[in-house]
């Protein structure tokens, strides 16, 4: 992975003395076509470079891969079509037994330095903790798998640590994410509910945990709606970022994105207002407590609506489990979720969106899914307009949020907020919005709803409260 460099991180100074106005710059002016989208439905997509192709593993063996990050060739939609396995429900048949189901959940693909593709796979029935998880290799990333091992339980008996399962202290055994750190080291964070978000350390050469333990705890516990842990480096912060979605995924459910960080793979993991997210988690005795929670993590995307007018609304619905990575030939980082959308009951799709960095180190995530576009410097001209505006809150309700209006002249804002634009190199900014100040990019996108090149702002108050702007 190559540094980025000053495209994503600067610091708050350099960001106010690259400050300019609109006659002294030369800006890079990128003109988008209208993209060529052809959408999937993996749930909780995990993303794998392999050469030119991306591919999304999700639940139920769902498959997936694309060249551009914008068509998507579905490769599977079910267990039962999959290519992955061979003869998967005789190969599973004790674990299909342990877990009591017949489905698999979230699953995560790496390369390991043998060159061979590991597969970690996991199942669960989803309302118990009773969980398998385990790995196969594969010579080839579309398979077919052969299983190595199921090397972690939860549920019932005893736990790694000899002491009897508690699932309000032990993690329920899904929902796996293996990554590399700086050092070279190999590293699985998993969990969902239950007892929360652990990591553990595995071996480089097999693959498989390095002693029998669930490793250490991250997050959660007494049940709390934590889930899809997703580790992510950047060099040039220094930091690895630690997304999970907190929140029920089904529609009424509330889900969304919130990032925490930390020096280690390990943690601990602080967010934006320097809480350790270890604790983060339900009060003693509850389930699904919602409010002891919400007050912790960055919370980044969930449920919003953005109204053009009064018949035209477009927006996302328990947006979440998602994976993220920088792609070094564009030389940009990159989110995937899945999420549902207003009035369309469970469906749901793969999104793509750019993943940019503020002034302070931590991820944006752009308003309009990915279509091409490419980081540039902007001046005060590209920026004036009348915008929609979403402002979030670090709230796990199903309410969603609909946008407000706000127009950009030269550098002042009025409208529903009022305050002001300074713009730095590299789409960086700072804009007061009602004495708060958002720390973002503004970024030239393409808008799918109203089918033109249009002008986005993401951004983070240092309190961590995300703000999100649409030129209309």
């Amino acid at each position: 992975m190559k540094k980025v460099g000053a495209l994503l991180l600067l610091s708050s100074a350099l960001l106010s003395a690259c400050s300019f106005e609109n006659s002294n710059v030369k800006t890079v002016k990128q003109v988008l076509e209208k993209p060529q989208f052809e959408n999937t439905s993996v749930h909780d997509p995990s993303v794998w470079l392999d050469g030119n192709e991306k591919y999304i593993i999700g639940s139920h063996l769902q498959f997936a891969k694309s060249k551009d990050l914008m068509k998507w060739e579905t490769l599977s939609e079910s267990v039962a079509s999959s290519q992955l396995f061979e003869d998967v429900f005789k190969e599973f048949e004790e674990e299909f037994s342990y877990a009591q189901t017949t489905t698999f959940w979230a699953s995560d693909i790496i390369q390991l330095e043998d060159g061979r593709y590991y597969l970690y796979y996991c199942l669960c029935e989803g309302s118990s903790p009773l969980s398998v998880l385990g790995l196969a290799v594969s010579d080839d990333i579309e398979g077919p798998y052969e299983k190595v091992e199921s090397f972690l339980t939860s549920g019932r008996g005893r736990s790694p640590d000899g002491q009897p399962y508690n699932a309000t202290i032990h993690p329920n055994a899904i929902d796996p994410h293996v990554f590399y750190d700086e050092a070279g080291e190999l590293w699985m964070v998993y969990g969902s509910y239950s007892g929360g978000i652990f990591i553990l350390p595995l071996d480089k050469t097999t693959g498989l945990p390095t002693e029998e333990t669930y490793g250490t705890k991250l997050l959660g516990g007494n049940h709390a709606r934590i889930e899809a842990p997703y580790i992510l480096y950047n060099q040039e912060t220094m930091f690895y970022y630690l997304f999970t979605s907190f929140g029920g995924l089904d529609a009424d459910g509330s889900y969304n994105i919130r990032v925490a960080r930390s020096k280690n793979p390990d943690g601990p993991y602080e967010d934006m207002n320097n809480q350790d997210m270890i604790d983060a988690k339900g009060e003693d005795g509850t389930i699904f407590d919602d409010i002891s929670i919400a007050p912790y993590g960055t919370k980044v995307l969930g449920n919003y609506l953005w109204q053009y007018s009064e018949n035209e609304e477009y927006g996302y619905v328990s947006p979440g489990h998602n994976s993220a990575y920088y792609d070094e030939e564009l030389n940009q980082y990159f989110i995937l979720f899945h999420t549902r959308f207003p009035e369309s009951g469970e469906m749901h799709e793969v999104r793509v969106h750019a993943l940019l960095f503020n002034a302070d180190g931590w991820p944006v995530i752009a308003p309009r899914r990915y279509a091409g576009e490419k980081i540039e410097t902007v001046s005060y001209g590209d920026v004036q307009g009348d915008y929609l505006i979403i402002e979030d809150q670090n709230t796990i309700v199903p309410d969603t949020i609909v946008s407000q209006g706000i127009t950009i002249t030269n550098k002042k804002i009025s409208g529903d907020y009022s305050g002001k634009v300074e713009l730095g190199e590299q789409g960086l900014a700072t804009v007061q919005l009602n004495g708060e100040t958002v720390n973002g990019h503004f970024l030239p996108q393409w808008d799918e709803y109203t089918e033109k090149q249009t002008m986005t702002f993401t951004g983070l108050t240092p309190e961590g409260k995300a703000f999100m702007m649409v030129r209309k």
